[in-house]
């Protein structure tokens, strides 16, 4: 799709459109085309940015509730207007196929939906403070504040709806919000821009900045910042971190997530179909996309056939066509590893069931088994369309084989057996565990976050509202309770 304009799509500083200092090629991952550039802003300009989110920061906490919720309301009545254009967009840059672009808008509606929700009912609680004797007619009401203007950092898998729930939740509380977007993928935030821009918010409450990522330093230094939201890879959220000891740092990391089939599932084929759809949409290119396929030996030889079916039923090609599931990853490099990493499993011993080639950024839909633990299609996070299976024998090794890992964001478990379930609530370490159905499963309104290798912190509209503020307590003395 030709996107390209007579003049760059420019950055918002400061929540007005600006030409930059100068300009980034946008190309299709599918065939390599150009189809936009952008402003890249200079150093002056991202100065300004900056500082007009830290002058603004008093001003924008004390704005009453309902104009933030109806700022938020405005934003997603207007996503929702323009959700055609903005999932031929996101296909564009990203090379998702368009039904998975737009899911991926009609996720961004909700999470502004959700955000003006949240604004009118964010406030603080009262404790009374007698219980003990030198509390007497004292009571504390507490409430919480912003810790300040917010630097998000979004990366290329998701360009609307990451950039969103790092937007969303910072403009409920009242914070200023700077967002880098992922260079490869500008074009869905700078539209969230012009959007932002309608509204009544105050200057400086927004700005929308493509960056080269070898930018993003002095952001992450600069203390006018004391807040940086991080999606992507863990060695760069991590030196982010290293990077900012004084900061309150948010990081939604990789991982390589594991689905569950225990003997007690009852719909194998059914279970069989949601791995294989979600180890492959987005081409895999999602840290809670499937990538262990875990299953009890009592119930593998059904299972593993369904699977190998059902994957080989994905559908590869051009991502604007609507019978295509799995579009390209977001380059051929990316492409090229992918496919040595399969290579290298198979020199260590592992079994090719199907796939396990390229052409161009497009890998064909990959299941593998009898792959060592120790090679990275199994222990790291492979970001492509490729599923591991390991058969095991029983609950505890199925549950041992999860946590055998760098990584903990979700994992999923097939059971109907509610005590399995609780003994998988407590036992799994990750952040969330999603029972009967894959760990891609992710609700825009619940806490969302991971353990060891896969961050700190958490997102979902409320939990990273809470994440984004302070509590302040007022206590009051002398009063009658």
């Amino acid at each position: 799709m030709d996107m390209i304009t007579p003049v760059p799509r420019p950055a918002w500083i400061a929540g007005r459109p600006e030409q930059g200092a100068g300009t980034l090629a946008v190309h299709h991952p599918f065939d390599g085309s150009e189809v936009a550039t952008v402003a890249v802003p200079g150093a002056e300009q991202v100065e300004r940015a900056v500082a007009a989110a830290a002058g603004v920061a008093a001003e924008f906490r004390r704005t009453p509730a309902y104009q933030r919720a109806g700022a938020l309301e405005h934003i997603s009545r207007q996503l929702a207007a323009r959700a055609d254009e903005l999932a031929e967009v996101i296909t564009a840059e990203n090379g998702k196929p368009l039904k998975w672009s737009e899911a991926e808008v009609r996720r961004a509606v909700s999470v502004f939906r959700i955000a003006a929700e949240e604004t009118r009912r964010f406030t603080g609680d009262i404790q009374r403070l007698d219980g003990e004797e030198a509390g007497e007619a004292r009571m504390a009401m507490t409430r919480r504040v912003p810790r300040g203007p917010v630097l998000g950092i979004a990366p290329f898998n998701f360009p609307l709806n990451l950039v969103a729930h790092k937007v969303a939740p910072s403009l409920a509380v009242g914070a200023p919000i700077i967002i880098k977007p992922a260079p490869r993928t500008p074009l869905a935030a700078l539209m969230l821009g012009e959007i932002l821009a309608e509204t009544d918010l105050p200057a400086g409450a927004f700005s929308v900045l493509p960056l080269g990522n070898e930018e993003t330093s002095a952001l992450v230094a600069d203390p006018r910042l004391p807040v940086v939201s991080f999606t992507g890879s863990g060695p760069v959220g991590w030196s982010l971190a290293d990077a900012a000891p004084r900061k309150h740092v948010v990081l939604e990391l990789g991982g390589n997530a594991a689905a569950v089939v225990l003997g007690d599932w009852p719909d194998l084929e059914g279970a069989a179909e949601r791995i294989a759809t979600f180890g492959n949409y987005q081409a895999g290119q999602s840290c809670i996309a499937v990538q262990r396929v875990i299953v009890e030996r009592s119930v593998a030889d059904e299972f593993v056939p369904a699977l190998l079916t059902a994957v080989q039923e994905q559908r590869t090609g051009d991502p604007y066509d609507a019978r295509v599931d799995v579009g390209p990853v977001v380059d051929e490099a990316a492409a090229e590893r992918i496919v040595a990493w399969v290579d290298e499993a198979v020199a260590a011993g592992a079994r090719v069931l199907t796939g396990g080639t390229r052409e161009g950024a497009t890998v064909e839909p990959t299941l593998l088994t009898d792959v060592p633990v120790t090679v990275r299609a199994w222990a790291e996070e492979i970001f492509g369309p490729v599923l591991a299976v390991s058969i095991v024998d029983g609950i505890d090794e199925a549950f041992a084989a999860v946590n055998d890992s760098a990584y903990g964001l979700q994992a999923g478990v097939f059971t109907r057996d509610v005590q399995v379930a609780f003994h998988a609530a407590a036992e799994l370490e990750v952040g969330g565990v999603i029972i009967g159905d894959v760990p891609s499963f992710r609700a825009d309104q619940m806490p969302y976050g991971g353990m060891k290798g896969s961050g700190v912190g958490r997102e979902g509209v409320l939990a990273a509202m809470n994440d984004l503020t302070e509590q302040r307590v007022t206590v009051f003395t002398g009063i009658e309770l």
